[in-house]
């Protein structure tokens, strides 16, 4: 993507108004007319109406650039919050495959951690969100007082993590 582009994105992102996003939308459609298929302007409209309440339409357009082809931080940011609304809209299986495969190709991000816990929850895996965010915090939280309960957090983890493998009674 050219500079001048990714500048004016940037630039239309620092400037919305989280309480009246039709400004941005509009500027975004008509970036998007301009870029068509381009797969940054795409996540930056489905960002945009995301903000604005608007998760059907978001979901749509978050589809559409990562059919485009998004790459790096931004398909990280992409896959996040296309999780999160696929969640938000009570598609919780399609959330949970979404940050599967994000958590793949970015395995360190603690985002997409913390919003894949929100996703295990609203999907009644408590014990598997909770494990979730346990180890995120071992392998995170850089806490001298935390530090020597580390492998503790961990055997609470895994422990969690068994109870979410069980089948049900």
């Amino acid at each position: 993507m050219d500079g001048a582009l990714e500048a004016e994105l940037d630039g239309l992102f620092a400037a919305r108004d989280r309480a009246d996003m039709a400004p941005t939308i509009t500027a975004l459609l008509g970036v998007l007319r301009r870029h068509p298929g381009n797969p940054r302007v795409l996540y930056e409209v489905g960002g945009a109406h995301d903000t604005a309440g608007r998760e059907e339409e978001a979901a749509g357009y978050y589809e559409q650039a990562l059919a485009a082809g998004l790459s790096g931080d931004v398909l990280r940011r992409c896959c996040l919050q296309y999780g999160s609304t696929l969640r938000n809209l009570g598609r919780t299986e399609e959330s949970l495959a979404v940050f599967a495969r994000a958590r793949q190709d970015f395995p360190g991000s603690v985002s997409l951690g913390v919003f894949e816990a929100l996703t295990l929850h609203a999907a009644g895996r408590a014990d598997r969100a909770l494990a979730g965010l346990l180890f995120l915090v071992a392998e995170h939280v850089d806490s001298p007082e935390l530090q020597r309960y580390v492998p503790a957090i961990r055997g609470n983890a895994e422990y969690l993590v068994s109870l979410d493998e069980k089948p049900p009674h």
